[in-house]
């Protein structure tokens, strides 16, 4: 099966789960936004490959991610370094949507800087991404939960036009 074929699967995929959670997650009254900034670890995993002859292999990092809430709207800034063989920054501004005071949902805009050699899960060249993702505050507590995927568009440096597709998770502290 071509690698676009796959691509293709796995967009409409997410799209399709991301429109089920949006739909089932609807609340009855107006919800409050998860308030916070946080600093956090976590994984991330790349779900795509470029031209692997030329090292443009999938790759799994570390993560480090940071997210600063801004409380009068619902935008936040967002940045994620992936560290493993290659580094990337990957800032974003998102949207923020409160399902409850616990959870918001968003959807990030932004780019991959990662101008290196050996693929990061986002590529090994800079591009645009689009980022959706969701936080969660555990009850009770300043840690949040959050996960989230990255597509970069046209990242690979060997392979014109392919998009990079990574899963991003982690444990942060909220402030």
């Amino acid at each position: 099966m071509k690698p676009q074929t796959n691509l293709n699967k796995i967009l409409i995929g997410l799209t399709a789960l991301g429109c089920m959670s949006a739909i089932a997650a609807v609340p009855s009254a107006q919800a409050q936004p998860a308030y916070g900034s946080y600093i956090g670890a976590g994984v991330s995993f790349g779900l795509t490959s470029g031209n692997t002859s030329m090292g443009e292999n999938s790759a799994t990092s570390g993560l480090i991610a940071a997210r600063y809430k801004f409380l009068e709207v619902p935008v936040s800034i967002r940045t994620q370094i992936l560290i493993g063989n290659s580094t990337a920054v990957v800032p974003t501004v998102s949207f923020d949507l409160p399902l409850n005071f616990d959870t918001d949902l968003y959807l990030g805009a932004g780019v991959a800087l990662s101008n290196t050699v050996n693929a990061t899960p986002v590529g090994n060249q800079n591009s645009f991404v689009l980022q959706p993702g969701i936080d969660y505050t555990v009850p009770n507590s300043n840690l949040v939960i959050f996960g989230n995927a990255i597509f970069a568009f046209n990242a690979y440096r060997y392979t014109p036009g392919a998009t990079a597709i990574s899963l991003q998770t982690g444990l942060g502290y909220r402030f």
